[in-house]
């Protein structure tokens, strides 16, 4: 294996951080050294839930993000859960941040504003690394698709069809999950009211007042609204960054 990853395959990597002039110069730095920008994510609950969908390559996080969950927390999750391997990024170095940071394992520490040739670095070393010991990812990835993740501890599996809150499975009707089967299987494109309705009832005319009322139900059912209504079109899965 080429000690140099970044030239071998297109790595996608996720920044975390709530100042967008300083994510954007980083950006700015990966697209020099050939990197693709997975996402930039400005708060840590967009972060999570993108990842979860998403699976980047890498995460580059700011310890200090502002809010109630720091670049810490996020930078657990996406390790112990995901595998997804960390590079931290500090304006300071503090001896108990530092200490509270190395619980999460992470491959490397960059000091705000870091130079071109230190990001390419640090990120080499770290892909390097973390793939001579995970070659089995690709595996790890796969099962992990198995669901799409929403807002509220939501998540459904396109394997069994079930959705859970809290990782205990959420009662559907069978209606009801049909519904979410036809919506997540085209997750991202919006699905016409007659498709949606013969895929439930089965009937070559369809009820649109049926279809709704379903939809409705759902909605109070969970508590939030988890699909978009596109007028005299159909329904999508809503963009899960924007449920955040």
């Amino acid at each position: 294996m080429s000690n140099n990853l970044i030239i071998n395959k297109k790595f996608k990597i996720l920044i975390v951080e709530d100042e967008l002039v300083f994510a954007m110069a980083i950006e700015s730095k990966l697209k020099k050294i050939g990197l693709n920008l997975s996402k930039i994510a400005t708060s840590a609950n967009v972060a999570i839930i993108y990842a979860q969908n998403n699976y980047p390559d890498l995460a580059l996080i700011d310890i200090n993000l502002n809010s109630s969950k720091t670049g810490i927390d996020v930078a657990n999750y996406l390790w112990k859960n995901l595998n997804i391997p960390i590079i931290f990024l500090t304006s300071y170095y503090d001896d108990k941040i530092i200490k509270q940071a190395m619980e999460c394992e992470p491959y490397a520490y960059l000091l705000k504003p870091c130079r071109q040739e230190e990001l390419k670095v640090a990120i080499n070393t770290t892909l390097h690394k973390h793939y001579f010991f995970f070659k089995n990812r690709k595996i790890f990835n796969q099962q992990k698709k198995e669901f799409i993740y929403f807002e509220n501890n939501l998540k459904y599996s396109k394997t069994t069809s079930e959705l859970f809150v809290n990782d205990i499975v959420f009662k559907l009707t069978k209606n009801e999950k049909k519904f979410f089967e036809i919506l997540t299987k085209y997750a991202g494109k919006v699905i016409s009211f007659n498709t949606i309705y013969n895929f439930i009832w089965r009937e070559d005319v369809y009820d649109l007042s049926k279809l709704r009322s379903l939809v409705y139900r759902l909605k109070v059912k969970l508590g939030c609204n988890l699909f978009e209504n596109f007028y005299e079109q159909g329904y999508r899965i809503k963009n899960i960054e924007k449920l955040i």
